[in-house]
């Protein structure tokens, strides 16, 4: 370890006997701890704290947060994950105090601002995603998915057909995907994909029979391909008596351009901490609002956001509801956040924005797939897969090799080794929010690792040199990580 004060531990700068402001005792009587809570609650010894100033804490975390990387900082053409810089008037506006003071359990009528901000702003997503009504409970976007599985769950029982019990999920998808229909209790079949990149009707033609619940699908797909395909797809599963799930999670590459229930889906999931704006990251906060078309309304979880002349309330009254999915109704700071990106970007905003995420990907690509294996050669949208499977073959330098020079080159990695069905696969999204230049940086430092892997690979395979943290045992990190620091 470092021997620089600046880079010890808290721990390591605890000094007996130091500490920061204290303010005076009080000089009225007040209660015992132990009269407000109750003894069993309350630590019988000291806790090992370190002891150190208040400039101490102030210098310590102040330097390891410049440590951090974030997009307000530099490029992070994360695939997948649209981590776009976000507006800070987005930050302010949900820091007004008549939405940051709220408490969940205060009555409707002192809430009426953020009770229609939440009904406009449904009202709004389902413009954009061309549904019937949503609920903005879920959390983040797979709690969006699981909400979303319960929707079929529950229609399926009300109509008495409980043998639909399977849901086809593509071979490109989301991990989450799988993950939530297993937990909703359905089981998962994987269609694979065709020779372009895209759902395979032949495949799915397979799996239409009376046990098929529907299909999850991402649309552009994980390889940032449109399904050109999918109103066949939507017109065969229909046919068949399933339904149709969008994850939303790209819909940051057709925004104001296609609309998910014009395309055929029943229940549309929504980022909000993606595609409308509240920086994304960092485990939270999320949402995952859920977005559904007339014929599954009646399954909206409890309470949806009604309005009734100028009144405002949450409804609890839906007898075929799912229930409640949430203890409360979301989380109110990213719904304010962005129902400000929304009425700041206007219609025209939301179509420019799209209109950019797929200009800046396919520039990207065009001027980096004469260095890099690009498997699927066409028209990508928001984002775009390459391989660093030849260059493995050839020079011995696997994706995790280009990641890791990134970094040294101080840009955030793309999303690697996903999606599975390309090999060493590099998932790049550059998003609608980085100019050119940042673009023909990003295109230098890919030819600058290119040549590497050709003329020096052993010097990419010790990058990077300059990071706080230089290359780990990722094997023995995810199986013996330390969590906490130990005297």
């Amino acid at each position: 370890m470092s021997t620089l004060l600046k880079d010890k531990l808290i721990f390591e700068r605890s000094r007996e006997g130091r500490r920061g402001f204290r303010p005076p005792e009080m000089d009225v009587p007040t209660k015992k701890l132990t009269e407000l809570v109750d003894g069993k609650f309350l630590r019988q010894k000291r806790t090992n704290l370190p002891q150190v100033s208040e400039v101490d804490v102030i210098r310590h975390y102040t330097w390891l947060s410049q440590k951090n990387y974030c997009v307000d900082l530099g490029f992070y053409p994360l695939g997948s994950c649209t981590m776009k810089y976000n507006p800070k008037i987005n930050e302010v506006t949900a820091g007004l105090p008549g939405f940051a003071a709220l408490h969940p359990m205060q009555s409707q009528e002192t809430a009426q601002g953020i009770l229609e901000l939440m009904y406009d702003l449904t009202e709004k997503l389902c413009e954009v995603t061309g549904m019937s009504w949503g609920t903005l409970q879920p959390f983040a976007g797979a709690h969006g998915e699981f909400t979303g599985m319960k929707f079929f769950t529950s229609y399926f029982k009300k109509r008495g057909e409980k043998q639909r019990t399977k849901v086809l999920v593509p071979d490109s998808a989301h991990g989450t995907n799988p993950a939530s229909a297993h937990i909703a209790g359905f089981e998962v079949v994987e269609i694979k994909s065709n020779a372009k990149g895209m759902v395979s009707v032949e495949d799915l033609k397979h799996h239409l029979d009376e046990n098929l619940a529907g299909i999850m699908l991402t649309n552009p797909n994980t390889l940032g391909i449109f399904e050109e395909d999918i109103s066949e797809v939507a017109k065969l599963v229909h046919e068949a008596g399933g339904l149709l799930y969008y994850d939303g999670a790209n819909l940051n590459a057709v925004m104001g351009k296609s609309r998910p229930g014009d395309m055929g889906f029943d229940v549309v999931h929504l980022n909000l901490h993606k595609t409308f704006s509240t920086p994304h990251g960092g485990g939270g906060p999320g949402s995952g609002a859920v977005m559904v078309n007339k014929k599954l309304e009646p399954f909206l979880p409890t309470p949806t956001v009604r309005k009734e002349g100028d009144r405002y309330y949450l409804d609890h009254d839906i007898p075929d509801s799912m229930g409640r999915i949430s203890g409360f109704y979301g989380n109110t700071a990213v719904l304010a956040k962005a129902y400000t990106y929304i009425l700041t970007m206007g219609s025209d905003g939301l179509q420019r924005a799209s209109e950019l995420a797929v200009l800046n990907a396919n520039y990207l690509k065009e001027k980096l797939k004469g260095r890099y294996y690009l498997p699927y050669d066409q028209v990508c949208k928001h984002e775009f897969v390459f391989s660093a499977e030849k260059m493995k073959e050839e020079h011995g330098v696997t994706a995790t090799d280009v990641a890791k020079g990134l970094l040294e080159f101080g840009i955030h990695a793309p999303t690697i080794y996903f999606p599975l069905i390309v090999h060493e696969s590099m998932m790049i999204e550059p998003t609608e929010t980085e100019s050119k230049e940042s673009l023909d940086n990003f295109i230098e430092v890919m030819n600058q690792i290119a040549d590497l892997a050709e003329k020096d690979p052993d010097k990419l395979h010790a990058m990077p040199l300059s990071t706080p943290i230089r290359r780990v045992d990722q094997v023995q990190a995810a199986k013996n990580p330390v969590l906490r620091w130990q005297p």
